[in-house]
């Protein structure tokens, strides 16, 4: 067995062991902070709920599949296993002392409002059933490929709730709703098992920023608590050394991986189909800036530094540093705007000077108090981006042709 493989499989045994008495269920809490899914009604249009793609993913009734059900894998808990939180509360930012500055958290913003979702507690749930701004929100986030992302938790016009099926699919979280019981890849946002595939679900802007850097931008957001109803250790790393370059995926992948970066290479990728584009961490971090053309619209990712990984060490404050990005449309009002990165470690726009921060606000300069618009991005590896964009385009170079087999599983989630 080989040092990487090895090195999977002890991960694979300490969350197995982590999940295996995961089964409670919270009761619903009250009170202000709590964000309430109650009037979710999770029940099929008409009252009559489908066939469950959970009890049987091939099910007649079912329109096609998008992907192979032979690459529908189970990942060792059963279905709830790894129990969503779905009925969170929070706390003031100001009143958090659990956190270590450089801790990763994912941050949400809906409509001026911020919250924000420590990785601590969201790698033992991987699904958090919010509400933000009014919007019934789903927070997301898949261990096994660093994947953050956050949709709206609405199909078929009816709010949903959606909980962790237990299953992966090229090493990805797949949820499932409790309308229909669909399957749905994480990394997708779409149904592709069940009464609902080729659903598509209405994503929203996240990303991952460590704790100091949330905190000094957003002193009056609120914070996910540790208070979820369930009995975890909410300050370790259940995934210790999963992130090392030279280890492979837990689990086998639908198609060879694409060999132009390591598979555990961390990646900042955009865009999606034939508009898909990938930009090396390393690249990015040694840069601090880079724009990338991602169809017709122009896109700055930058990196500072300020974040460790949550899936390094076994206590996550002592995780090795891996610094936090960010993607936002290149204009403001129309103008377009090129961006480098200054001494400081801030970001300056080419055109007036001005002074950006992280999260994309001016601070100095012409343009201080405008706010670029954040863009859609996904802080993960290798691995899991060439497999669910098959024909991404790699920045800086690198071959540009993948291979047919990846063709074919791009062609399954269009």
């Amino acid at each position: 067995m080989s040092a990487g493989r090895a090195a999977a499989a002890g991960v694979l045994v300490l969350v197995l062991g982590a999940c295996a008495s995961a089964t409670d269920e919270p009761a619903a809490p009250t009170g202000e902070d709590r964000s309430p899914t109650s009037a979710t009604s999770d029940s099929a249009p008409g009252g009559e709920k489908p066939p469950s793609a959970l009890d049987d993913p091939a099910h007649p009734d079912f329109p096609d599949p998008l992907i192979d059900l032979d690459d529908l894998l189970p990942g060792g808990p059963p279905p709830n296993g790894i129990p969503s939180i779905d009925y969170p509360l929070f706390e003031p930012v100001a009143e958090v002392d659990w956190l270590d500055d450089d801790e990763p958290v994912l941050s949400l913003t809906i409509d001026g409002r911020t919250k924000a979702y420590p990785i601590r507690i969201m790698m033992w749930h991987e699904i958090v059933n919010d509400r933000l701004a009014g919007v019934p929100v789903a927070v997301t986030y898949c261990p096994l490929c660093n994947s953050g992302v956050a949709f709206e938790r609405i199909v078929a016009g009816e709010t949903t709730t959606f909980k962790v099926s237990g299953q992966l699919y090229a090493d990805n979280l797949v949820m499932y709703d409790r309308l229909t019981e669909s399957l749905w890849p994480q990394l997708t946002g779409r149904a592709s098992v069940g009464a609902l595939t080729g659903t598509r679900l209405e994503s929203i802007p996240v990303g991952a920023v460590g704790w100091g850097q949330f905190r000094d931008e957003h002193p009056d957001a609120r914070v996910l608590s540790r208070s979820t109803g369930h009995d975890r250790d909410y300050l370790t790393n259940p995934y210790v050394r999963y992130d090392d370059p030279d280890s492979e995926p837990l689990f086998a992948l639908p198609a060879d991986p694409d060999s132009r970066l390591p598979v555990k290479a961390r990646v900042v990728g955009v865009g999606e189909g034939k508009d898909a584009v990938a930009v090396s961490r390393d690249v990015l971090a040694d840069r601090g800036v880079q724009h990338v053309e991602v169809g017709r619209d122009r896109v700055v990712l930058w990196h500072a530094p300020g974040q460790v990984s949550a899936l390094d060490a076994r206590e996550i404050p002592d995780g090795a540093e891996i610094g936090s990005v960010a993607a936002f449309a290149a204009e403001v009002g129309g103008r377009a705007l090129d961006f480098a990165r200054a001494p400081d470690g801030t970001f300056r726009d080419r055109q007036t000077g001005s002074g950006w921060n992280l999260f994309g606000r001016a601070e100095s300069g012409p343009l201080a108090g405008e706010q670029l618009t954040a863009v859609e991005h996904l802080d993960t590896f290798w691995f899991a981006w060439a497999a669910f964009q098959p024909g991404t385009r790699l920045v800086p170079g690198g071959r540009q042709t993948a291979r047919t087999s990846r063709q074919r599983v791009g062609e399954r989630l269009e």
